[in-house]
């Protein structure tokens, strides 16, 4: 079941409603129906799959609960893990797997193949449910966490609807302590949520919606457009994978505070970062720091010598490339991310002592827009890759924009403008964009819009709520007959 459809616009206020109209006993059981029959609805076949998945890892936390201290707590942790991991693979990395080995193979001259025709479709979110499983186990062995006995409460720990195909990830120590008591309805907790849902849809809708009509036409027919709509292209994907997963997160996290239960934040502006390692502070926050917190760290982190550092962080990067497609293109864009940041820190100490020389100020406002423009093109770079249907694509592309210097003409001779959006969705999107920019600017300075409407006299604040809504009912309206678009992070 896709946020945007016409079958969550019911399903919602049916869940909310009767939750909070029930008595407390019934409503965990009644969350946990709701997100498994929420997730059926692509195919109710791999409800069996996460199902195996949550009683594999209950079982495996009880079982390290009840040995916490001994040597025998270590062994369910890894057979979790194990059987965990075995099954992710399975599902997401054997096609890619067998496939490279008979690459092999026949480059070797050896005639032996490996079938590959496995069948196997990749069920939406396993990777988002595995992990967050797999952390609450991992917690339960250090300690961090008590085991949960209420399997009715972990089974909804780990397929609570709004977060369970694309995050947040959660952690067990701030999902199911929340979990433990449910909540009374609170107007405001409520109120806040719909105006956050609003906001992810806003984004979702009007303005990555609009984007990948223009990214998919010039990424398709990348070989016939000029340098000039390639580079535009790639700076629209930025764009819209921001706004197509932030607004996921940002209906994900309201719809989750309606039920009066906080997700933690997934993005923080990230184009406004001055590093790459202050991108990757602020962009899918639950999954760096997932990767931090059981990858990066238990490799050694930063403990081991400036090298290790650099190998650490290369080889989480890396697993996080893979983590997100099981393709070469996804593990090169990971690859890169990771090398910006062993460049950055081996080059600290230089740009610090030429800033020192040419009288630059940390706290100049160049130098801040500087370091902004550089890492966003860094990272724009990136997306590149990530966006490619594969390798072949993404260094042709690079070859096109090197080789043919036409950077400026389309946007003068009309071009743009026939990408399959007509000048009036061009001119929605741009001004769509410059909404996002001057409200992410606005949380860049600490100014929440919510918390500022919620000061204004009431009359103000209800005319800014019903112009949200009116122009809520005009993208429904525009968006009428058309199937719902999914969500880029729904393939991972």
């Amino acid at each position: 079941m896709l946020f945007n459809s016409k079958h969550f616009i019911v399903f919602f206020p049916v869940v909310v409603g009767l939750y909070f109209l029930m008595p407390k006993k019934l409503r965990q059981p009644w969350l946990l129906c709701a997100s498994y029959y929420f997730y059926m609805n692509w195919n109710a076949a791999y409800a069996l799959l996460i199902l195996g998945i949550t009683l594999v890892s209950y079982v495996s936390g009880r079982l390290i609960g009840g040995k916490r201290g001994s040597g025998k707590a270590r062994l369910p942790m890894v057979v979790c893990v194990l059987v965990s991991l075995g099954v992710l693979f399975t599902f997401k990395y054997l096609q890619f797997a067998v496939g490279n080995i008979n690459r092999v193979l026949s480059a070797a001259g050896n005639p032996l193949r490996l079938p590959d025709t496995l069948g196997l479709v990749l069920p939406v979110g396993i990777s988002f449910y595995t992990f967050q499983a797999l952390g609450y186990v991992v917690d339960v062995y250090r300690g961090d966490t008590p085991a949960e006995r209420n399997f009715i409460r972990y089974a909804l720990f780990v397929s609570f609807f709004p977060q369970l195909v694309a995050g947040p990830i959660e952690r067990s120590r701030n999902l199911l302590r929340q979990l433990e008591e449910p909540r009374e309805f609170d107007y405001d907790s409520a109120k806040n949520g719909l105006l956050l849902m609003l906001w992810g849809y806003f984004e979702k809708m009007w303005i990555a919606d609009r984007a990948a009509v223009l990214v998919d036409q010039i990424y398709d027919g990348y070989a016939a457009y000029p340098a000039g709509l390639l580079v535009a292209g790639t700076v629209l994907f930025a764009i819209q994978i921001y706004c197509d997963f932030g607004g996921y997160s940002h209906i994900a996290i309201g719809a989750a505070q309606v039920l009066g239960i906080r997700l933690m934040d997934n993005f923080r502006q990230p184009y406004f970062s001055r590093s790459i390692k202050e991108f990757w502070a602020r962009w899918h926050i639950s999954l760096s720091t997932w990767f931090r917190d059981y990858v990066y760290i238990p490799l050694g982190g930063n403990r081991r010598g400036k090298f290790r550092t650099y190998g650490n962080l290369l080889v989480t990067f890396l697993l996080s490339g893979l983590w997100h497609g099981a393709s070469w293109h996804y593990v090169v864009w990971g690859g890169l991310n990771g090398c910006y940041q062993v460049i950055g820190r081996m080059t600290a100490g230089i740009r610090a002592r030429l800033r020192g020389r040419l009288h630059i100020r940390e706290e100049s406002r160049l130098l801040h827009f500087g370091q902004i423009a550089v890492t966003f093109v860094l990272a724009d770079f990136a997306w590149l890759f990530f966006r490619a249907d594969g390798m072949g694509q993404a260094l042709a592309m690079i070859r096109q924009v090197i080789v043919n210097h036409v950077f400026l003409e389309p946007f003068f001779n009309g071009s743009f403008f026939c990408l399959g959006l007509s000048g009036l969705g061009v001119f929605q999107l741009f001004l769509s964009i410059a909404v996002l920019f001057a409200v992410d600017l606005l949380h860049e300075r600490k100014v929440s819009l919510r918390r500022w409407c919620a000061r204004r006299h009431i009359a103000v604040r209800w005319a800014i709520y019903m112009a949200v809504m009116t122009a809520f009912v005009v993208l429904l309206i525009q968006n009428y007959g058309r199937p719902a678009a999914e969500f880029i992070y729904f393939q991972f």
